[in-house]
């Protein structure tokens, strides 16, 4: 008992002090550094504190965390997230107005906020913080948290290459299961949340669920911010999955199988999948469907993810056995030569 109270009076006096001192509101801030919000930016201020807590807040306990926050702005999250507990927050800005606000906030909290000038769209977030922090995939998940509230612009692409990033284990997820709480426009929200057989269900479903348990945490009405955008905003948590829902197929492929398949999202979603084969190459679109024993006369937003799963597999598969159909891509290909292997004799086919 002496030893475990020991052990608590260390880790007391280690630990740095959470409580910032008293400091300008946000909104000072702004009015302070003048900092009008750049609609090239897709930049919104969120000035209420009790709403930039709970964002905090949807991503678990930050007690000791290291935390990459995206897009600080003039530091609202950024106060949250340290009120929270965390031990270092590395906050990436592309929009260098912002660092006189934030060096605020960085000599009010010693040690604890490093400033970094980039684009989050190319940034390594695998350089922000001590590799030492990472642990065992099969493990529970990192103290390490990406949190950020989204500009409009990049959240799509965004989201997308941090997948990739998860099913290759790179960048953020060099530390392991990295979790993440984000903000998108509301509609973004719903589809990356929907549901199977929901209408919602997008390509963002599937890419999003077959590596991520996703919840949809809460909805922030669009007047809270400043400038006010015109839709409301939602947080999403991404929790990684230690096994996929899709697995032994590259994340490129089954992103091209989900993107073909809901280019054409209100027809049957033999419709869509047909774009990933040549016109001459009909019997292949035939062997997918048939190999999948998925029906092609469902709409892509009513398939399961074990008819995703099956429906990546045996397209893989196609491309194993005949490599130039990871060449083809009917958007590329309109106006372009391309040698199309002519159809197997019906002895020859691939049963």
């Amino acid at each position: 008992m002496a030893k475990q109270a020991a052990t608590a009076v260390i880790k007391s006096a280690t630990r740095p002090p959470m409580r910032l001192p008293p400091l300008p509101t946000i909104r000072d801030i702004v009015k302070l550094y003048r900092l009008n919000a750049a609609k090239q930016l897709s930049q919104n201020f969120l000035f209420d504190t009790n709403l930039t807590d709970k964002i905090v807040k949807s991503a678990g306990n930050l007690e000791g965390a290291y935390v990459c926050e995206v897009g600080p702005g003039p530091g609202g999250i950024t106060r949250s997230i340290l009120k929270a507990g965390a031990a270092k927050v590395v906050v990436v800005e592309l929009d260098k107005r912002f660092n006189a606000g934030l060096r605020l906030l960085s000599a009010a909290a010693p040690g604890r906020v490093e400033i970094v000038n980039a684009d989050i769209l190319t940034y390594n977030l695998a350089k922000a913080l001590p590799l030492d922090l990472a642990v065992p995939w099969e493990g529970d998940p990192p103290n390490v948290h990406i949190i950020g509230n989204l500009p409009f612009n990049v959240s799509t692409p965004l989201i997308i290459r941090w997948l990739e990033a998860l099913a290759l284990r790179t960048g953020p997820f060099v530390y392991g299961r990295t979790q993440l709480t984000l903000t998108f426009q509301k509609e973004v929200c719903e589809r990356i949340c929907a549901p199977p057989r929901s209408s919602q269900r997008s390509r963002l479903s599937i890419m999003s669920q077959y590596l991520c348990r996703v919840k949809h945490c809460f909805r922030i009405p669009g007047k809270c911010f400043v400038p006010k955008p015109d839709v409301d905003v939602g947080v999403v948590h991404f929790t990684p999955l230690v096994r996929p829902r899709i697995q032994g197929v590259p994340f490129k492929t089954v992103e091209k199988v989900v993107k073909h398949v809901f280019h054409l999202r209100g027809k049957y979603c033999r419709k869509g999948a047909a774009e990933l084969f040549p016109p001459e190459r009909q019997d292949l679109l035939e062997e997918l469907f048939a190999v999948s024993e998925v029906d092609p006369t469902v709409r892509p937003w009513q398939l399961t993810m074990s008819e995703w799963d099956r429906l990546a597999h045996a397209y893989w598969d196609i491309c194993q056995r005949e490599p130039w159909v990871s060449d083809y891509d009917f958007r590329t290909m309109k106006g372009e030569k391309f040698e199309v292997p002519p159809m197997p004799a019906v002895g020859e086919r691939h049963t």
